[in-house]
């Protein structure tokens, strides 16, 4: 058994004893026991975040080309044990083989490869030199200017259930290609992957204390991990309401924060689009994670010249998912994570029927022995002021809401939400589309596609979000500007 399997916390480069004991990591498709998680206390929190300080210094002073072979050697590290990986990612979050191996694993390794090479990006940019009068400050003169991006410090990561992979491989490996130091919080349903990643990083190099892994099903674990003095920032994904809490801890003590919250995404259906196109990116609702997913487009705002047509065909798309084992072949809509989020979802359902939205297709729970399935369901005769359709169900739950007007009313619609992370447009008149698009406050928005750049910058308007990362961009989230100037 190696270290990161053995039900032990990381800190300091030690594989330390939980001081809460363990908990049961259970798969969501059998219901059995996947493995033991360690519970932190409070004060072994605190110890991972005062070690990730302690390495800072040195860390940080690395050259980037150090740092690049590290993230290298890691990636290299996690292809090596890639089919036991994909196992137990799957085995974690009761995602389908093909999402266990392409979506989280493989993109996990991809994004360790992606900042090895962004380590080795200039943080230095030359600004033009200013033309300076005589005057109170001095002589006149010429006054150069140099705008250095320098690492924050220490980073508490805190990440979210539905990809144990790609989510923490996303924040700790920009963080450490920048310098930082970090204390990973993995979501309390699926930690273990992320203690193999760990055991990767420190197989291939990482310092003592430069990756230290606290998890927990405690809230306290999260609190300390986000309140101890010795972090500079918090970079979390999960629910909106958990992160505004994080805001009001930050906000004290002005830690910095990036945070990729909720989403209720809009996808716009005008009469000229591509139903088929729109019906195949919006079904990926059901697909994806079993719509545990913040980008997948379940608020479907359609033209009522093709509403119907639209409802037919994506009740028809519904019916070749195959809902069941993710293990088994030809399954294309596995478990959500938990009893209790599966009846978090049938709730909404059950809201839906209650407001007047008419239930299409789904709506009754799968009858299987074991594990926690959810039918993908399609809501209709929508109305924008249904909790349904204003809430994130964060499950297999497409709402459709029928429009009558121009762009103006999708528009509107689509715009009256508290959330704003991606928007859809689909459409046959593309320039319609981009700019309907740019109308939108959303932080992205796909034209005729669920399709996503993954150099562009992510992140969220309004509650869906403080920040952007992705690419180059997640660089920059995890530095602090500073500037130079001197006289010419």
């Amino acid at each position: 058994m190696s270290d990161s399997d053995s039900g032990k916390l990381l800190i300091g480069g030690e594989w330390v004893e939980p001081g809460g004991g363990h908990y049961d990591v259970v798969d969501p498709a059998g219901e059995t026991v996947v493995g033991q998680a360690p519970e932190a206390s409070r004060q072994q929190v605190y110890d991972a975040a005062r070690a990730a300080r302690d390495a800072f210094g040195t860390w940080s002073r690395t050259t980037p080309r150090e740092r690049s072979a590290i993230l290298d050697r890691a990636a290299d590290l996690m292809q090596r044990d890639f089919a036991g990986n994909a196992e137990l990612a799957q085995a974690e979050s009761g995602a389908t083989g093909g999402t266990a191996r392409g979506m989280q694993v493989a993109v996990g390794i991809a994004r360790f490869r992606r900042y090895a090479q962004g380590a080795l990006e200039p943080v230095e940019e030359g600004l033009p030199p200013q033309i300076n009068e005589a005057g109170p400050m001095g002589k006149a003169g010429v006054v150069g200017a140099l705008a250095v991006r320098q690492p924050v410090g220490v980073v508490t990561c805190i990440t979210s259930y539905n990809n144990p992979w790609a989510n923490p491989a996303g924040k700790v490996a920009p963080a450490l290609a920048m310098g930082n130091t970090v204390v990973v919080k993995p979501a309390p349903q699926d930690p273990l992957s992320v203690y193999r990643m760990a055991a990767a990083l420190q197989e291939a190099g990482a310092p003592p204390g430069v990756v230290n892994v606290v998890s927990g099903a405690a809230v306290e674990v999260g609190e300390a991990a986000v309140d101890s003095p010795d972090v500079d920032m918090v970079s979390f994904t999960g629910s909106t309401s958990v992160g505004q809490r994080i805001g009001e801890v930050c906000g004290r003590s002005m830690k910095r924060q990036l945070m990729e919250l909720g989403g209720k995404g809009a996808a716009i259906v005008f009469g000229d689009a591509d139903l088929d196109s729109a019906v195949a990116g919006i079904g990926t609702t059901y697909a994806f994670y079993s719509g545990q997913i913040c980008t997948a487009p379940t608020r479907a705002l359609v033209h009522r010249s093709v509403y119907d047509e639209f409802v037919a065909k994506l009740t028809a798309y519904i019916g070749f998912m195959k809902v069941g084992d993710p293990r088994a072949r030809g399954t294309v809509v596995g478990p959500v994570i938990s009893a209790a989020h599966r009846e978090r979802i049938e709730a909404y359902v059950e809201l839906g029927r209650k407001e007047g939205a008419t239930v299409v297709a789904g709506g009754v729970r799968p009858a299987f022995d074991t594990g926690f399935y959810v039918a993908p369901t399609l809501l209709a005769d929508c109305t924008n002021d249904m909790r349904v359709v204003r809430e994130e169900i964060f499950g297999p739950v497409v709402a459709v809401v029928p429009f009558d007007g121009d762009e103006d009313e999708a528009v509107a619609l689509a715009n009256d939400s508290d959330y704003g992370l991606i928007d859809y447009v689909w459409s046959g008149d593309v320039a319609r589309a981009f700019r309907v698009a740019r109308r939108l406050r959303a932080g992205g928005v796909g034209v005729n596609t669920i399709g996503r750049n993954m150099e562009a910058p992510f992140g969220g308007f309004k509650k869906s979000g403080v920040g952007r990362d992705v690419g180059s961009y997640a660089l920059h989230a995890y530095s602090e500007l500073q500037s130079i100037v001197w006289p010419g």
